[in-house]
């Protein structure tokens, strides 16, 4: 018996994929070789803590500088979709899986439905009700050609959600391209009708990222290795900080130095 997964692709691919694994909901659109790799030495340790999503959802919510607080508007949009809407959770990764939706990722974790590039989804034209992608954008080269896709496979009244950074240090997985800010973030949405634009996470959160690199980089004195050992110390003396943003994000200006947004919009 199909799942429902196999149910909502079966007619929905414009390719046909290079691979599906046996017994499992995995379509592979790369060939092994193209799949993503890491590319510095965080990227690699968040690529192994990444294999354990709970643990790493964990560390994401406690020691990392960032007081996430969008996955409530998450859920939100989610629950707005009739049971039989397709929708893509595009960069779900290992951690980002959400019940109903079709996973979509470089990598071939466990959870993830569809591994392909993003920027060219093997997707007919108008098949999707709804898109979701959680901090994916600042990772791929041509983010508007991304968008472009997004909005190709989205039929008519479809909508997405999608979290992007603004005030955020550099973070590979496996490359790190591009930041927004909320003018940024409209010009990049144009194709799109009822856009809005909010602000996620914070000011705290960004400035406690960018000073706990600046610290460990002041303190290291050019050493590399005692550079990361300070990196990671800081972050566990200093992420209680971040919750100032529960205050801090309903200021009028936060927008100016917030850590990122949330971006809501309809085709």
């Amino acid at each position: 018996m199909k799942s429902i997964v196999e149910k909502k692709l079966e007619t929905a691919f414009s390719l046909k994929p290079l691979l599906k694994k046996e017994g499992e909901e995995q379509y592979s659109f790369l060939e092994q070789s193209e799949e993503g790799k890491v590319s510095d030495w965080f990227d690699k340790i968040k690529h192994i803590v990444k294999k354990y999503p709970k643990f790493y959802k964990f560390l994401i919510y406690t020691i990392s500088p960032v007081h996430v607080n969008f996955y409530g508007k998450v859920r939100k949009f989610l629950k707005s979709f009739p049971e039989d809407s397709l929708v893509l959770n595009i960069g779900s990764g290992a951690s980002d899986v959400f019940e109903g939706t079709v996973n979509v990722d470089l990598f071939p974790y466990e959870h993830v439905n569809v591994v392909c590039d993003a920027s060219n989804l093997p997707l007919k034209d108008e098949t999707c009700e709804g898109v979701l992608s959680i901090a994916l954008l600042e990772h791929v080269p041509n983010p508007k050609k991304f968008v472009s896709q997004m909005h190709r496979v989205l039929k008519s009244n479809g909508r997405v959600l999608v979290f992007v950074p603004f005030m955020q240090g550099f973070h590979a997985s496996p490359h790190d391209y591009n930041r927004w800010t909320e003018s940024g973030c409209l010009e990049l949405f144009f194709e799109f009708s009822d856009i809005k634009v909010t602000v996620a996470e914070g000011p705290t959160s960004a400035m406690l990222w960018i000073f706990q690199e600046w610290l460990a980089q002041l303190l290291s004195f050019g050493i590399v290795p005692l550079y990361k050992f300070l990196f990671f110390v800081l972050m566990l003396i200093t992420w209680p900080i971040k919750f100032l943003d529960l205050l801090l994000r309903y200021h009028p200006m936060a927008k100016n130095i917030t850590a990122g947004f949330i971006i809501e919009a309809k085709k």
